[in-house]
């Protein structure tokens, strides 16, 4: 039987010794993987690796069930049409269908005070902002890149936990359900239906861990 910390496995991670492996490698998978598909459409690599989500069994819970679901939903797809949906949803002529950062779902607008605070708290954290790179940093992806290196660097779980609720609590879930429902989407109605679960676990689990 394939559990959902073999499903997703991490190309490098340093998880604290304190914690259990599995479950870190799980999480940096997950952060990973979402990013991944949210920066850009995925190719055909991308979604023969995600096919195989399809072999996970359903154990009850929204993430297994979500997981299953993206890997069927991958099968069905190819890197023409997704790229179609992401360039809809995204980017679209002028705007896509949604807009994937965090001071829009917060506030309507792009570029507030909530982004500055983000900048503020990744200077801390050590992060530089590549000059190569025009989208604010509160993009989806972005925040999920943050987080899966947090995890891998063995950053406390307590600044995890601070990162997460400021950064990301108050608006992911919206995000996803809006993926989840949005007109344009096929194959990102699974992405936006995994993300969702799987920030709702990730908020459960910084929770009882801290």
């Amino acid at each position: 039987m394939t559990t959902q910390a073999q499903a997703i496995q991490a190309e490098s991670i340093n998880p604290a010794t304190t914690l259990c492996v599995e479950e870190q490698e799980y999480r940096v998978g997950a952060y990973g993987l979402i990013a991944t598909l949210l920066r850009t459409p995925p190719d055909q690599s991308t979604l023969d690796r995600v096919t195989q989500f399809s072999e996970v069994e359903p154990a009850g819970d929204e993430v297994s069930l979500a997981m299953s679901m993206l890997g069927l939903s991958a099968t069905t797809s190819t890197p023409v049409a997704a790229e179609s949906e992401f360039y809809a949803l995204f980017i679209g002529l002028g705007r896509g269908e949604l807009v994937p950062y965090g001071s829009w779902y917060l506030t309507g607008f792009l570029m507030e005070r909530s982004l500055g605070d983000l900048r503020d708290d990744l200077q801390i954290l050590g992060f530089q902002r590549d000059e190569d790179v025009s989208e604010p940093e509160d993009h989806v992806a972005a925040l999920c890149e943050v987080m899966a290196m947090l995890i891998a660097d063995g950053v406390a779980l307590e600044r995890q936990r601070l990162f997460f609720d400021t950064h990301m609590a108050g608006w992911i879930s919206s995000f996803f359900a809006d993926l989840s429902e949005a007109k344009s989407a096929i194959f990102y109605r699974a992405v936006g239906r995994f993300g969702g679960a799987f920030a709702a676990l990730e908020q459960r689990y910084l929770t009882m861990q801290v």
